[in-house]
């Protein structure tokens, strides 16, 4: 049920003056009025004793415009000392932000995002009405993407992380507070992963599914409180590689739906739980497997092959969507690969028509799905600055460089971005949002560079100026000199609901060695630093970290080259 604009705004205020970190987005209209010319989601990321940064996105719903302007005015004694994405003047209370020569483009539908620094003496309050090119923006009707706190009519939020906390998983927090200066992320909230059966009731004696629902309502407190669970065991898992294949098989889809995911839907259902917002994060490696490793492509594998054929990724994928969308405080998530898994023209479009396929099956719909992730666990450079898709060097392509092979983006920002239209162009929901696990993107360190790379050719440009200090885009297995990425943060550009640490920094990805378990967990040679590659990475070397233990098992060396790395800098 939506509120009323008047009741909504006084609530995000009590937020405001409670926590001093709030979103100002705008509420959605009651049902039979029409959607107005704009909205606008204002959020304070960072709040002291006398400053704060804010971050604002502009969404428009009327005719597209070349240049614009927003204008708002604050209650209080609030001063913007300096901004960027446009251009802010302030008078007394009103303030102006006018677009850059480079964002003045605004689509009809499209968002632009902006943020400046300011300062404030006593209540930081939320500006309440806003105004682009002189039309009030009070009235949100849903479909923006990214980074709202609008209501849809199942009393979902458009962005679940939008005004609330994160669940701080206690038993990774122990972990990482247990290593020489861990305390320093130790309070971070990341992912917990249900990656066999066992894990809904707790394995050796962990917690399980019930006793971190119960650990998210203590640390909730009066406010909002997101728990981001990754829901990880379909038959025939991880198609593609043996570190992290699961425990059924791949025909085994009758125990995926009785024994994984109707438990979980019954735990989750508890109306003891219906105060938290649940991220589900559906089966990362899935879906993206049957596109690019199947058929006869050079990185078909005939385990992919199989899931392809028997139809049950798309199935188990299908079933959990529909099982776990019809619980109201529920956001599923399914996993978008990254930019160096699905960026080229071959994999993009056909990726996106077949998610929609799969958000169709078993009885779900696209309404059983908030967004989408990218970069779980893996280690794509969240912004690369150093070079674009469009440069050349002594005329030739960036496309056509050994590291970018034709791909269409650099990064795992532009990549979300322009999937996200791809997705919304095939039929999901305009107000969908992207995470961005940066868990480990960050590369940060004495090796990252600090410009450009020399014009010699195209590959010294792009290979002098790339953070992404990986041999090849393909590796994904504790990538030696990986660092932290950006701290998890709502809203943080347009389109995008999260940054989110999804894989928790330093459970290792698969182990360096064979090591016998009874987690059906292979030994995969991408996790060997000894070995020399295949199809799927360029036949390159690994760049795996040596002595890594099992996926999911604590890593130390890892964990402090993460830390040593982070970007930003710890």
């Amino acid at each position: 049920m939506s509120r009323t604009r008047t009741a909504l705004l006084a609530a995000l205020v009590l937020v405001a003056g409670a926590s001093g970190t709030a979103v100002a987005a705008t509420p959605s209209a009651d049902a039979g009025i029409a959607a107005i010319p704009c909205s606008v989601d204002y959020k304070v990321q960072n709040q002291w004793d006398t400053g704060f940064t804010a971050a604002v996105t502009v969404t428009n719903n009327s005719t597209a415009k070349s240049s614009w302007a927003l204008k708002w005015s604050y209650a209080g004694n609030q001063q913007v000392t300096s901004g960027w994405n446009a251009k802010i003047s302030q008078s007394g209370t009103a303030v102006t932000a006018a677009n850059e020569s480079y964002n003045g483009s605004l689509a009809t539908g499209g968002s632009v995002s902006f943020g400046f620094n300011g300062t404030y003496s006593g209540t930081n309050a939320l500006p309440t009405t806003f105004t682009l090119d002189g039309v009030t923006c009070n009235v949100d009707d849903g479909s923006s993407g990214g980074g709202g706190g609008t209501t849809d009519p199942s009393g979902r939020v458009d962005n679940p992380y939008a005004g609330a906390k994160v669940y701080v998983n206690p038993e990774w927090s122990a972990k990482a507070a247990a290593e020489t200066g861990g305390s320093r992320i130790s309070n971070q909230p990341t992912g917990v992963w249900l990656d066999r059966i066992a894990a809904i009731n707790g394995v050796n004696g962990g917690m399980g599914l019930r006793a971190h629902l119960d650990a998210a309502l203590a640390q909730k407190g009066s406010g909002e409180e997101v728990v981001q669970l990754v829901v990880y065991d379909l038959p025939g898992r991880d198609c593609a590689a043996l570190a992290s294949n699961g425990e059924l098989g791949p025909t085994e889809i009758g125990r995926y739906e009785t024994e994984f995911i109707d438990p979980i839907a019954a735990i989750l259902a508890d109306s003891k739980y219906a105060s938290l917002r649940i991220v589900t994060t559906i089966e990362i490696d899935s879906l993206p497997n049957l596109v690019t490793n199947t058929g006869s492509k050079a990185t078909a594998t005939p385990q992919c092959d199989t899931m392809l054929a028997n139809g049950n990724y798309v199935k188990g994928v299908g079933y959990a969507l529909n099982k776990l969308g019809a619980i109201p405080n529920v956001y599923n998530y399914i996993d978008a690969g990254h930019h160096g898994w699905l960026g080229w023209d071959d994999n993009f479009a056909p990726s996106a028509n077949l998610f929609y396929q799969a958000a169709n099956a078993e009885g779900a719909t696209v309404n059983d799905v908030a967004g989408f992730i990218t970069n779980t666990a893996n280690y794509s450079a969240l912004k690369e600055n150093n070079f674009t898709i469009n440069d050349s060097v002594n005329g030739v392509s960036v496309r056509q460089s050994k590291w970018v092979d034709w791909n269409r983006y650099v990064d795992e920002l532009s990549y979300a971005q322009a999937f996200r239209n791809e997705l919304v162009s095939v039929g999901f929901n305009s107000g969908i949002g992207m995470l961005i696990d940066t868990s480990r993107n960050g590369w940060g360190g004495s090796a990252r560079p600090t410009g450009p790379g020399a014009t010699t050719s195209v590959d010294t440009y792009v290979d002098g100026g790339r953070y992404d200090r990986r041999i090849q885009v393909g590796n994904w297995c504790n990538q030696s000199g990986a660092g932290l990425g950006e701290r998890p943060q709502a809203a943080p550009a347009t389109g995008i609901d999260a940054y989110v640490w999804m894989k928790p920094p330093g459970e290792s990805d698969g182990s360096s060695t064979a090591i016998a378990n009874d987690e059906g967990k292979g030994f995969d040679r991408m996790c060997d630093p000894t070995y020399t590659g295949n199809a799927r990475n360029g036949n390159n070397m690994s760049g795996a970290l040596p002595n890594a233990p099992l996926s999911g098992h604590w890593f130390s060396a890892q964990f402090q080259q993460l830390m040593a790395n982070a970007y930003p800098p710890l």
